[in-house]
């Protein structure tokens, strides 16, 4: 979640290798591994090799970033406003969440803009649980996106009440700026009941609960769930917040809870598999990010992450069949994320800017 200027699509995926870790220059080098397909890509009857999901990507950046931008403002306690901005509004950021819920909202008959302030809470949310992740109780992690975490510039008790301080203002922000005129107030209430319980104790935060118990992961089923609950909740929160605000049915909103789920674990395996391929980095690897119990790659070996990886694809897209009966060409978008999961066939730079140079997303945590 390969792509140039349009998604790119092969009976074989390969996965990119960074060259070197220290450079400042970033090649793809090609692995010997391929991920098979079960299923030949061409004859998904929903698929196009002409949708380019990186103008897509990168058209909705410019107005997430304006709406991230006026939502928190300098104001007193300066410091504090400092901190979150700091961290939200961080250049290299690739605001996946966001876009996946625009996706969804659009996907199903919704526009774009009543989505627009629950996507931007998604955002505060995301970017909370990085910076509380990275504290050194947590993953200890000195790096994030590329320049040091919020609590190595700001220190560890500014940057937990930065955290603190994004949860809420997530929530006000949802309230405050989604028109009840177009959005029914029950609607709005599902999506912060949604919110809440994705970083709460049975979401995120019991994966990272699990992620730091030092006995667990030695299991596939530990490992799974470490990911599932960390880093698959967000993904599964986006999607479903976008189908609810674009009045999406049930049984319609449990598939693009499945599907959200499924892309969010995709994404962190592959980015696993493309960690153990940059041995040697220091600190956190490309993004911030401390080895952990969520590694498949060490709990289960390259081959079976590898396999686990088309498994998860196939699962994702498996959930959009129906979609594209009904909805046509607005369910592309869902297909090409998990396609970009993979392939990192381009990687967002600030403003919105996209790069087309393959892995090279891998180096900045979203």
């Amino acid at each position: 979640m390969a792509f140039s200027s349009t998604v790119f699509l092969s009976l074989n995926y390969y996965l990119p290798q960074i060259l070197s870790p220290f450079s400042q220059i970033y090649k793809p080098r090609y692995r010997p591994f391929r991920i098979r397909c079960s299923e030949p890509i061409a004859t998904s009857p929903h698929m196009s090799s002409s949708f380019d999901l990186r103008s897509y990507w990168t058209s909705m950046i410019s107005h997430i970033e304006a709406d991230l931008d006026a939502a928190i403002p300098i104001a007193y306690p300066e410091k504090i406003y400092e901190s979150m901005r700091y961290s939200v509004l961080a250049n290299g950021a690739k605001r996946a969440s966001p876009i996946m819920c625009i996706a969804t909202c659009e996907l199903v008959g919704g526009d774009r803009s009543i989505a627009l302030p629950t996507a931007s809470a998604l955002e505060m949310v995301h970017t909370a649980s990085l910076i509380h992740d990275d504290l050194p109780c947590m993953d200890a992690a000195p790096l994030r996106r590329g320049r040091p975490s919020n609590h190595a510039l700001f220190g560890v008790d500014l940057a937990v009440l930065t955290g603190d301080a994004l949860f809420p203002l997530a929530f006000r922000h949802v309230v405050g700026h989604t028109s009840p005129s177009l959005v029914p107030p029950q609607t709005i209430l599902r999506v912060i009941g949604e919110i809440a319980r994705t970083v709460g104790s049975t979401g995120m935060a019991a994966g990272q609960m699990f992620d730091l118990l030092p006995a667990y992961g030695g299991e596939q089923e530990d490992a799974m769930i470490v990911l599932e609950k960390k880093f698959g909740e967000m993904a599964e929160c986006s999607a479903v917040c976008g189908g609810y605000l674009g009045g999406a049915g049930e049984e319609e909103v449990e598939r693009l809870r499945r599907y959200g789920r499924a892309v969010g674990v995709l994404y962190e395996v592959v980015d696993d598999i493309l960690m153990e391929e940059e041995k040697g980095v220091v600190g956190n690897g490309r993004s911030g990010k401390m080895r952990s119990n969520a590694s498949l790659v060490r709990t289960l070996g390259m081959e079976r992450a590898m396999e686990i990886v088309e498994e998860l694809r196939e699962k994702a897209k498996k959930e959009l069949k129906g979609f594209g009966d009904k909805y046509g060409d607005r369910v592309l978008p869902l297909y090409s994320f998990v396609d970009y999961a993979v392939e990192r066939g381009f990687t967002i730079e600030s403003q919105g800017k996209a790069t087309a140079a393959a892995g090279d997303s891998a180096r900045s945590s979203s």
